[in-house]
């Protein structure tokens, strides 16, 4: 909700109802699966006033930096007046590999669930599997990043719509934590029942927004 509205402010694109619209009903869709795995768990775990604080400013600087890539690619027109998608991408990457090596080792001290810290060197003992599916998932989040911010710069779409599709990301971990994870196998009937909602709600939350630019 913070990406959509402040990217729509930095550059107005699409129809506002639709927009959103549709992220409203991705936000309730969201809120049925949390339903979903509260409902799941045989003992409800209490949400603690910390992970309240983290999740709401998580959200908030993970909805705030699209804005920015906006505004950066709608700097002066003349050549040489603003990067374009590809060379924003590669900034974002120089930011993510700078920010990421400080915040990785602040949270192996100090782990956010309370437990021992973490010692660098299991980095290395770890399965190469493991490196190599995480240098895949990097390679794919980052192509999908860039097919996402040479959509935001297109006129029709705009930012605030390729931001919100993007948000689509959050379906398909919920597609794969219910098909290939089978994190609800036994789980109550209500539970499955609410995920059904969340399902229906994210197709017309995103199909909303993907026709908004159109209307």
């Amino acid at each position: 909700m913070v990406g959509a509205i402040s990217s729509y402010l930095v550059s107005p694109a699409a129809n506002p109802l639709l927009l959103f619209g549709g992220v409203a009903l991705v936000a309730l869709a969201i809120i049925f699966d949390a339903l979903a795995y509260r409902k799941r768990e045989s003992t409800a775990k209490a949400a603690t006033t910390r992970g309240i604080v983290l999740s709401l400013v998580a959200g908030v600087l993970m909805g705030s930096f699209y804005p920015l890539v906006a505004r950066a690619m709608r700097g002066p027109v003349e050549p040489g007046g603003s990067p374009g998608p590809y060379a924003i991408a590669f900034f974002f990457a120089i930011g993510v590999l700078i920010s990421t090596i400080p915040a990785n080792l602040l949270l192996m001290a100090k782990p956010l669930d309370g437990k021992p810290p973490v010692a660098g060197s299991g980095y290395w003992r770890a399965p190469i599997g493991w490196h190599i599916a995480g240098i895949l998932g990097g390679a794919i989040w980052c192509l999908g990043a860039v097919a996402n911010f040479v959509a935001s710069g297109a006129h029709l779409v705009g930012p605030a719509v390729s931001y919100s599709i993007g948000q689509g990301a959050t379906m398909i971990s919920a597609l794969w934590g219910v098909f290939i994870w089978h994190e609800f196998a036994g789980a109550p009937r209500a539970a499955r029942q609410l995920l059904v909602f969340m399902f229906i709600f994210f197709l017309l939350g995103l199909t909303a927004v993907a026709v908004a630019p159109l209307y």
